[in-house]
């Protein structure tokens, strides 16, 4: 979909016993039961490491994942020499140490018109420490300034694993689709569709005040097409309206479908609690902690 529109089509709380990338994996590999083609899934750096490699490598899905610049890649073994144990990495590729770079096989220049000049490079054949047995190609993209061709951001390093990646010069460009999708959905979640104000008890309400965050965005996409745009002095009228923009939209149309809740009570003083009705307090919940902390030592005995 085009511009700031993103449909959800899965959203699961994770657990305390769940972790992000077992949970990813599982949903992609649902969604990939219902595609009729491949897909190439987008993921951030979170999802950059050998675990997720290993955990969706019999899903049939391409992956692009942007991985940090402080991680260490390393190539393919030489050739067995029938002594000793064989070897399992080849030469070590760090990102942040350009002295440690071979010769990509593959160097594009181009010229975006938002971006200015962009540089790729890439390279085939690499794998991370966790998971040797799946090769992935890295690229790395870098902006450029016009006259000294130096740095104008921090680069882009992505990472491909897949069977047949598309061009270097579209590849990239397919990885912003990601900001798209996740980010400008849970800003709409969380900002407009108020997906974090209420402070609930239970799991159980979390998950049901969850699954209507979906639902929402699927309505105020149907409804794009039906509402009358309404805007606020200051603001420029669109050819496309934006999921706020619906939003803002939206209440000339929800009066003319009307509502099946029952009427407000009117206002007055209310009549408190009744007396002798004994009060229950509110369930309280284990904080859970995952992990260990970087700075956390573990407890010791003392005899």
């Amino acid at each position: 979909m085009s511009g700031s529109w993103a449909l959800p089509l899965r959203h699961e709380r994770i657990t305390s016993w769940d972790n992000p990338i077992g949970k990813g994996a599982e949903q992609l590999a649902q969604v990939c039961q219902y595609l009729q083609h491949r897909p190439i899934a987008l993921f951030d750096s979170e999802y950059g490491c050998a675990p997720l490699v290993k955990a969706t490598a019999a899903i049939a899905a391409d992956k692009l994942m942007r991985i940090r610049s402080n991680r260490c890649l390393w190539s393919t073994p030489p050739a067995y020499s029938g002594k000793g144990r064989p070897k399992i990495h080849g030469q070590q590729f760090k990102l942040n140490d350009s002295q440690s770079w071979w010769e990509p096989e593959q160097t594009l220049e181009s010229v975006e018109p938002k971006l200015g000049k962009i540089r790729l490079r890439k390279w085939d054949d690499l794998h991370f420490r966790g998971s040797p047995k799946h090769p992935m190609t890295l690229i790395l993209v870098e902006r450029l300034e016009t006259v000294t061709r130096r740095l104008n951001s921090q680069p882009l390093w992505l990472v491909w694993v897949g069977i047949q990646m598309p061009s270097l010069a579209e590849i990239w460009q397919l990885y912003l689709r990601r900001f798209t999708i996740d980010e400008h959905w849970y800003r709409l979640a969380k900002q407009t569709l108020h997906w974090t104000v209420p402070k609930l008890s239970t799991p159980e309400q979390c998950e049901r005040w969850s699954d209507l965050m979906p639902l929402l965005t699927w309505q105020l996409w149907l409804a794009k097409d039906v509402v009358t745009e309404i805007r606020l002095p200051w603001q420029k009228s669109l050819p496309e309206l934006t999921p706020g923009r619906v939003v803002q939209s939206m209440l000339p149309l929800l009066v003319r479908i009307g509502s099946p809740a029952v009427a407000p009570k009117r206002r007055g003083n209310s009549d408190g609690w009744q007396t002798g009705k004994p009060r229950t307090p509110r369930c309280r919940y284990p904080v859970v902690k995952k992990g260990k902390g970087r700075f956390q030592n573990s407890s010791k005995s003392i005899s």
